[in-house]
């Protein structure tokens, strides 16, 4: 299988707008342009809301074949390990292998264990030919590589990448390695990878032997759930160009696939960066996968809003009960949320407000007087507080579709494919 040079995670929370979300990218195809969806959904997701990948398979299949689409598409196993991948396997041919935890691990006492003591000097004595001088195309600056390095870099991540190889040959032997894409995930760690680290990162990958046709590498800023991009957008700019840079040399020296592209996870509604990432993508001709999973479900939100009646009473009541829940809602993303509680609204205002301006407080456009950022990412968390609602919040979705899908085809089509791909 192979992916498309421009693909798209339209992740969704409920598994009912997958129509709409297929119906923005069939808007590009109408202007030129191919993108592949791919439905990406996480364990976590789906243990809280009590979906399976089943549901999220059936969601995809059912949007193609509503709209005879033709081109490929597929279902993402969004950050999974060894200790999930199996419930994923029948219903996935996309693998996000997400092993960031083992980074910076002591891979000197946890890889004798494996038995692998020499790894570490195996890596360093086959890669010593870069020692010295290493150019790039694409870099403006030439890194002095020393063999320390090389062991520093080594003993930061050859245990993430062992752990990589060790989910992709499970898969593969489930599915065999032509039914499927992996991609590697390194996004969710503390410190941005640097182009040396990821050069010789990929270096291990390819002696892996995973095929790796995405990487989502971690990159300096903040990108929290459903807002702009907290950073340093020229620094970020440079970052970006770096790491398209390293993807194409590395494919030539290490012989990894040849449509290896960068992967941008929380990358929905990073309109500050979304200019300088269409100018690299032509300044090199480059691919790119992003991920926007919680985008859809603001969307479904703001659609129930404006719907009014019962829709609007829904998206008030989420809002009253994540307030009182926050930091039971919070905590699994405290990572990728800064949310001050100070700006809130309280509920007893919240519910004075009709559906247009509960819609303007939540929709992501920083032009609006009432956009509230806190406000829209203590709901990006909320979900399962719908999802404790059952019937009652899927059945209004069911009511009021036509109003959610109106948004959730422009909201993907308008602020995101557009800015980055068409502009």
């Amino acid at each position: 299988m192979i992916l498309g040079k421009y693909s798209f995670g339209i992740g969704d929370r409920f598994c009912h707008q997958g129509k709409p979300q297929l119906a923005a990218l069939i808007k590009a195809k109408e202007q030129g342009l191919d993108i592949t969806p791919v439905w990406n959904k996480s364990h976590r997701e789906h243990t809280i809301i009590g979906t399976t990948p089943a549901d999220t398979r059936k969601e995809a299949d059912d949007a193609v074949t509503a709209y005879g689409w033709e081109g490929s598409y597929f279902v993402d196993a969004d950050h999974i390990g060894l200790n999930n991948v199996d419930g994923f396997i029948e219903s996935s041919d996309y693998f996000t292998l997400d092993v960031a935890d083992y980074i910076g691990n002591a891979p000197a006492v946890l890889l004798r264990k494996n038995e692998a003591v020499g790894d570490v000097n195996s890596f360093v004595q086959k890669y010593k030919k870069y020692i010295g001088s290493l150019a790039i195309d694409g870099i403006d600056e030439t890194f002095n590589i020393s063999e320390e390095q090389i062991k520093t870099i080594a003993d930061k991540f050859m245990l993430e990448v062992k752990q990589a190889g060790k989910i992709y040959r499970h898969i593969e032997e489930a599915k065999s390695k032509v039914n499927f894409i992996t991609e590697v995930s390194m996004d969710e760690t503390d410190q941005p990878q640097t182009p040396v680290e990821m050069f010789f990162i990929l270096a291990a990958i390819a002696d892996e032997g995973i095929p790796a046709q995405t990487i989502a590498p971690k990159f300096t800023g903040r990108f929290n759930k459903g807002v702009d991009y907290v950073g340093n957008v020229r620094g970020f700019a440079k970052e970006f160009e770096e790491d398209v840079a390293v993807l194409a040399f590395a494919i030539k020296e290490f012989g990894l696939p040849g449509n290896l592209k960068l992967s941008i996870h929380s990358g929905s509604d990073k309109f500050s960066i979304y200019g300088p990432i269409a100018k690299a993508l032509k300044k090199f001709d480059a691919g790119l996968h992003i991920k926007t999973a919680g985008t859809t479900w603001l969307e479904e939100l703001i659609g129930l809003a404006m719907a009014g009646g019962d829709g609007l009473s829904i998206a008030k009541e989420v809002y009253a009960k994540a307030l009182l829940r926050m930091d039971e809602l919070c905590g699994p993303y405290k990572e990728v949320i800064d949310i001050d509680k100070a700006k809130l609204p309280i509920a007893q205002e919240v519910d004075k407000w009709d559906g247009e301006r509960f819609a303007s407080v939540l929709r992501h456009d920083q032009s609006c007087e009432h956009y509230n950022l806190n406000f829209r990412q203590l709901l990006h968390v909320a979900y399962k507080i719908a999802a404790e609602m059952g019937t009652r919040f899927s059945d209004a979705l069911d009511k009021y579709e036509d109003i959610i899908a109106q948004n959730v085809t422009e909201n993907i089509y308008e602020r995101h494919i557009r800015p980055l791909f068409i502009e």
